[in-house]
């Protein structure tokens, strides 16, 4: 007999609208300042918050060149120095700002013959081997690439997915990531040694609609938002199914897991249409 899934441990009501992306800060970061990145809205633009000392009054404003549903990519480099990712003016361009100096260090664009279509997500993130940071993007076409935005090159193409990459997360230690469309399949991919996209393995679902993803810190589980309303819990290491997590009445947008030290106070947080975010325990045992 299948045990039934747990309840969330919390629920969190009264946003007044659809819960579109999630982030923890927990770990005491000593030396970090206490600023918030917030965008993109209906007026294409990042603005950033001053959080100190009981403030928050936007200190910044940083225009952006697209309207489209694209989430930008945002990598912290050192102390208050921080990469931002966007989609670009033209259709397939993803565009890298510096945000200290607000300015455009590397413009990104496939060849002409690409036909990749719109960026869907994006990833910056930086390798463990490398002091450059590297890009990860998934295209209208469902494809994923990856570039190398101070060489302005696309190093590799990976064809995983028949529908576009609604969502992609990246573990830089095993070097493979996971990615998720507007069809059935999850995939999993990873690079080799020459910087080639590798297809892994892929998991069929029961309904189509992977809305976002997110490893876990710890590397050992993976979540799925889905548009059947549903969170999908999965392992990492073979992408075993895990849990189903059926509470939300309506698709499930974002999901996100908590930084803290201490194991049994970790949470997974999904937010939906449905205007709700839950809150669950799911796994915490050394």
């Amino acid at each position: 007999m299948a045990l039934r899934p747990p309840d969330p441990k919390f629920v969190l009501r009264g946003t007044g609208a659809s819960v579109n992306t999630l982030h923890f800060c927990c770990r005491d970061q000593e030396g970090c300042d206490p600023i918030l990145f917030s965008g993109q809205g209906r007026d294409a633009a990042v603005c950033t918050w001053d959080l100190s000392e009981g403030r928050n009054a936007v200190i910044d404003y940083i225009p952006l060149d697209s309207y489209g549903f694209c989430q930008c990519s945002l990598m912290q480099k050192d102390v208050g120095h921080y990469l931002l990712a966007s989609p670009g003016s033209t259709l397939s361009e993803v565009k890298i700002l510096d945000l200290l100096k607000k300015t455009p260090v590397w413009i990104l664009k496939p060849p002409a013959d690409a036909k990749l279509g719109m960026p869907m997500c994006l990833k910056l993130w930086q390798p463990l081997s490398c002091s450059r940071p590297l890009l990860l993007v998934g295209y209208e076409d469902g494809s994923v690439t990856l570039w190398d935005p101070s060489e302005k090159k696309m190093l590799s193409r990976l064809a995983c997915h028949n529908e576009p990459i609604m969502c992609l997360d990246f573990d830089p230690e095993k070097v493979k990531g996971i990615s998720g469309s507007s069809e059935k399949v999850l995939s999993s991919w990873g690079l080799d040694e020459q910087q080639n996209l590798k297809l892994q393995k892929t998991v069929t679902l029961v309904n189509a609609g992977i809305a976002d993803t997110c490893i876990r810190q710890d590397k050992k589980i993976l979540a799925t938002a889905g548009w059947d309303h549903q969170v999908r819990v999965f392992g990492w290491k073979k992408l075993k199914p895990l849990a189903i997590l059926p509470y939300h009445t309506a698709s499930v947008h974002c999901v996100s897991f908590s930084d803290h030290v201490v194991l049994s106070e970790r949470f997974m947080a999904a937010g939906s249409k449905d205007q709700r975010i839950s809150l669950w325990s799911l796994y915490n045992e050394p």
